[in-house]
């Protein structure tokens, strides 16, 4: 067992070669019936990762999930700071990430040392946090958000109160422009939207002058100002379904355009240029970390496991479960 654990340490994940006469799809139902485990995946993951799980969703959908489900064991592929919700929701259950290296640039971009020293220079603030953040910045936190529900949670408070928003620079401008509120935000981004180039989607449009452009609110405000439609992950993977349209431009990240295309396999679904055309930039490469095999190794072994200190779990819980509460009052 040793070379399991050592595996992990050095590398983050159990590295071990898979007898190639296996059915890797079918050991891993086996699994997850044994040991009454479950996959929870993100749009963002690669289509084979989407397909053999339990349930693919945006970072609201997952917490949800989360913290409802039955089973003993959660299986999440996704990044770290999403794992590490499983397991503030469901501190009983067994929270497993198939690679510790599947962290976040937009969590990383929010210290909570750092961040702890910008709410003592704005007292008498709330303090709403996107959910891509780390444990540390759910503890400081008094509501928790996602983009599916951050106009909601923002719209549920009265019209004078002083709002602190972190990470997202660009999410939060975007808030501040469409609701007008007070807000104080943190100076942090997430790489993969950060890096989509306006002139590569009006290139792109040129030549698809019939396709819509939806854009994540993650990125720049230049792209958001081009874009026909802007929404969470869900909410541009629900208007690809509900509109008439039979081109879009998709501009973020592409691992949910195998969820469009399943929706709608009419439609051409054309993904956003990076300003780097070498550099692969739209793809989270965090994400992208996770594969099936990696997922098959931590159902076999039950590794690498997710915990978190109990008194930092409890702060970071609270700003979660307002948010659920919320949501959950609101219909979201």
């Amino acid at each position: 067992m040793y070379v399991y654990k050592y595996s992990i340490e050095e590398k983050g994940f159990v590295d071990e070669k898979i007898d190639k006469s296996i059915n890797i799809r079918d050991e891993i139902k086996k699994i997850k019936k044994n040991k009454n485990a479950i996959i929870l995946a993100h749009y963002y993951q690669n289509g084979e990762v989407q397909d053999i799980a339990d349930f693919v969703g945006d970072s609201l959908a997952l917490s949800q999930k989360a913290a409802k489900t039955d089973a003993d064991i959660i299986v999440l592929a996704g990044v770290h700071f999403m794992a590490e919700t499983a397991k503030i929701l469901s501190p009983y259950k067994k929270i497993l990430l198939p690679d510790l290296n599947a962290g976040c640039s937009l969590a990383e971009s929010c210290p909570a040392d750092e961040f702890a020293e910008f709410i003592k220079k704005h007292p008498e603030h709330t303090i709403i946090s996107y959910v891509n953040t780390t444990t540390e910045i759910k503890a400081l936190t008094d509501i928790a958000c996602t983009s599916s529900n951050i106009f909601k949670i923002i719209e549920s408070l009265p019209p004078e109160e002083k709002i602190i928003f972190a990470p997202d620079k660009n999410l939060g401008n975007y808030i501040k422009s469409k609701t007008g509120r007070e807000m104080v935000i943190w100076n942090g981004a997430c790489h993969v939207h950060e890096e989509f180039s306006l002139e590569g989607i009006l290139e792109l449009k040129k030549e698809h002058t019939k396709a819509k452009i939806i854009a994540h609110p993650e990125c720049e405000k230049p792209i958001l100002l081009v874009a026909d439609h802007i929404g969470s992950t869900s909410s541009l993977l629900n208007y690809t379904v509900e509109d008439n349209s039979k081109e879009y431009i998709v501009v973020t990240e592409p691992g949910i355009i195998h969820q469009m295309i399943k929706k709608n396999p009419e439609k051409l679904f054309l993904v956003a240029p990076p300003k780097d055309s070498t550099c692969g930039c739209n793809d989270c490469n965090f994400m992208k970390l996770i594969t099936v095999e990696k997922i098959y190794n931590t159902l076999k072994y039950e590794m690498p496991e997710i915990k978190i200190d109990e008194k930092i779990r409890k702060k970071a819980e609270k700003s979660i479960i307002r948010m659920m509460e919320i949501s959950e009052k609101l219909g979201l």
